[in-house]
């Protein structure tokens, strides 16, 4: 799954500062939520997304997130 968001990320369909929904992927790609929330943990930890407590998942500017943006 990280690998498809990955790919969607760099390809522009997902642009920056774009809320990645878990729920809305997970409906997507009919996958558990867990599923998805490993994927989104992966791609922040690649400095792909950024998480917001309260707000969500955004992809970074230029799909890099600094870990003080906000």
């Amino acid at each position: 799954m990280a690998d498809v968001l990955r790919t969607r990320i760099s390809s522009g369909e997902y642009p920056p500062k774009y809320l990645v929904s878990e729920v809305r992927l997970v409906q997507k790609f009919g996958v558990a939520r867990d599923t998805i929330r490993r994927a989104i943990r992966q791609l922040r930890e690649e400095d792909l997304l950024h998480t917001v407590p309260n707000l969500g998942s955004f992809i970074g500017s230029s799909g890099n997130a600094k870990s003080g943006e906000s």
